[in-house]
């Protein structure tokens, strides 16, 4: 038996507006949450870890003191699922996203950092 990724867990300052941008790029919704954590997750798989096939993850996102230092040693990589990369680009910057440079040059996929400056890249060509 292997085990499944059903959960990815971010530290943040803010988890609530976190949960909120990331919730409108994703097409996710609130699953649990108090005061310093708010899980996410997909409402096609509202049962979540506890479905026997694959299960998009959630995310968790947890208020910790510290400020984020450096770059992100772990990124998401987006798809847009109904429209063309810059289209994608334009409404994830209308939600708050910010074009973002870690040196990655001219390449297929655009970085951008969500609203605390976490980098996430946004994919072409790949629509799932």
């Amino acid at each position: 038996m292997t085990s499944k990724f059903t959960e990815l867990a971010i530290d943040c300052a803010d988890p609530h507006s976190l949960a909120r941008f990331w919730c409108a790029v994703l097409g996710y919704e609130v699953q649990e949450e108090d005061e310093d954590v708010v899980t996410i997750g997909s409402p096609a798989v509202p049962e979540g870890k506890r479905r026997p096939g694959p299960v998009p993850p959630a995310l968790t996102f947890a208020r910790v003191p510290e400020g984020r230092a450096g770059k992100n040693r772990l990124h998401l990589d987006v798809n847009a699922t109904d429209r063309e990369q810059h289209e994608e680009v334009d409404r994830l910057v209308g939600l708050g996203a910010r074009p973002a440079d870690v040196g990655q040059g001219d390449e297929s996929w655009v970085v951008l950092a969500d609203p605390e400056g976490n980098e996430f890249c946004v994919l072409a060509g790949r629509h799932p």
